[in-house]
């Protein structure tokens, strides 16, 4: 039972693995659907019926220490303060601005829907838009200024309120202003 070395070596024993090259030169292996793999052990078989010899490695090759693998860490990107790349397309403040908007404005509307029975395009009307345009305002700039000294949003999110979940929020609740605007149209009058 004991064997004196043990080696293992794996074998790709199957006729469906092609190697050859591409057209370009650059040496390519081809493997087909269902290639199994043998594993076969190069151990020395014992005899039956003689003992088995120790093994002692040679005096010149002594086990070398294995080196200390690094830890593994993942470098923070560096979060750009430039205006445009902060408010591109898909720069960190476009849909976190219009997401933190959507969430105060979805509850605002239910609110007053509900407390005056009042609708989306009502609040509007009866002088919505300078509290739309100052609440706009307020948010855009307390969402960017911490952008643009370098602060990313995923570095202040933990846990239960994480980027993420904001994000996901702020979406939930554009759908849902669009969907209360769009119900209380069709239907000429408040959801409530």
């Amino acid at each position: 039972m004991a064997t004196s070395s043990y080696a293992m070596q794996s074998i790709l024993a199957n006729p469906k693995i092609h190697l050859s090259t591409t057209h370009l030169g650059v040496p390519a292996i081809y493997i087909r659907r269902n290639v199994s793999l043998r594993v076969r052990s190069m151990a020395q078989e014992e005899k039956a019926g003689e003992p088995a010899s120790p093994v002692t490695p040679p005096p010149s090759a002594e086990p070398k220490p294995r080196p200390q693998p690094l830890p593994i860490t993942t470098p923070s990107p560096k979060m750009s303060t430039k205006f445009s790349d902060v408010l591109a397309f898909s720069g960190p403040a476009p849909e976190r601005i219009n997401g933190r908007l959507a969430m105060i404005g979805f509850v605002a509307a239910m609110a007053v829907e509900v407390a005056k029975g009042q609708g989306v395009f009502e609040q509007i009307s009866n002088g919505g838009i300078p509290w739309f345009l100052g609440t706009s305002v307020v948010l855009t700039l307390a969402s960017l200024i911490p952008l643009f000294q370098g602060v990313s949003v995923e570095s202040k999110s933990k846990g239960f309120m994480s980027s993420d979940a904001e994000l996901w929020n702020g979406r939930f609740a554009m759908l849902g202003l669009i969907a209360l605007a769009f119900t209380e149209f069709v239907k000429g009058g408040t959801l409530v």
